[in-house]
């Protein structure tokens, strides 16, 4: 089986039209259907079914399937060109969302500086989801990723190392501000200021207003989660943060939530299953996840 007759197959299931992928690969038109013969032939079975009436080409149950695979074969080809070419790479491209990288990595700086490993990280700096497919596509070597539930992916590595609660986040001076703890359901009167929808918060707030069986006034949502916290202490509503993004310094108070249901967040690590890492890479791995233990 030739590659390129992969390459082929996934274009014209794009295209649905043999002229067009030739033209793509800028190759003849009889090439690509050859390629296509191979194929169905190799596999027994029909993968189009050309309607000359209509003059249009649709692609078979067996097909769809066919293409399926395809699509994962040519990635995992692609990463493992990526992965290869990088071996001899001292570079460490690193993934590390937002809150994370604000609240969870800062201290551990000085313990990647003395390793000789701060200078060696290239950071891409992305929501969680958009890191995970960044590390799928092969763009990421390594992630600090954040998440609601276990972490389990196709064709990945991963390791779970801390778990945060989340909290209720009012003003000094809010009435609140007196308890220690709340029910989510006694909140349902409140102005709410939350993370945009690229964050997990949106997904854990919404199974939190579901659980207590309201519709919850939102007043803003932005992604900084400093202006998040900086409203909030002017007490112009109140919001809904992981502990990790709350600090002492803060001028705010934080109360536990009363509920036997409520989401958690969830630190991991991953990398994919396929990669071999460098000496540089492993150390990285160990030493983030022995600084949380």
């Amino acid at each position: 089986m030739k590659i390129k007759d992969l390459e082929y197959y996934q274009k014209l299931v794009e295209y649905q039209n043999f002229s067009q992928v030739a033209s793509h690969f800028q190759v003849s038109k009889p090439t690509i259907t050859m390629a296509i013969q191979r194929l169905e032939k190799s596999f027994g079975s029909a993968f189009f079914i050309r309607d000359h009436v209509h003059k249009q080409l649709h692609i078979t149950p067996a097909g769809q399937q066919f293409a399926n695979h395809v699509t994962v074969i040519l990635n995992e080809l692609r990463v493992a060109r990526e992965e290869i070419a990088r071996t001899q790479s001292t570079r460490i491209r690193f993934g590390l969302p937002p809150i994370i990288g604000n609240y969870y990595f800062p201290p551990l700086t000085p313990t990647l500086m003395r390793a000789k490993l701060m200078s060696r990280l290239d950071t891409y700096e992305h929501g969680s989801k958009e890191l995970l497919r960044m590390l799928k596509q092969g763009q990421l070597d390594i992630a600090l990723l954040g998440s609601l539930t276990a972490l389990r992916q196709d064709r990945l590595h991963t390791q779970e190392f801390a778990r945060y609660p989340f909290k209720v986040i009012v003003g000094k001076n809010h009435p609140l501000a007196k308890q220690r703890q709340v029910r989510f359901a006694d909140l349902k009167d409140e102005n709410f200021i939350v993370p945009g929808s690229e964050f997990f918060h949106e997904q854990a707030f919404k199974q939190m207003c579901h659980n207590a069986h309201f519709r919850p006034r939102v007043l803003f949502r932005t992604p900084d989660i400093h202006v998040i916290k900086a409203m909030v202490a002017e007490n112009l509503g109140i919001s809904f943060l992981t502990q990790l993004a709350i600090t002492p310094t803060d001028d705010l108070a934080a109360l536990s939530i009363t509920d036997d249901e409520q989401p958690t967040f969830r630190l991991s690590l991953a990398t994919r299953e396929t990669a071999v890492l460098s000496a540089d890479q492993q150390k990285l791995w160990q030493l983030l996840t022995r600084q949380a233990n």
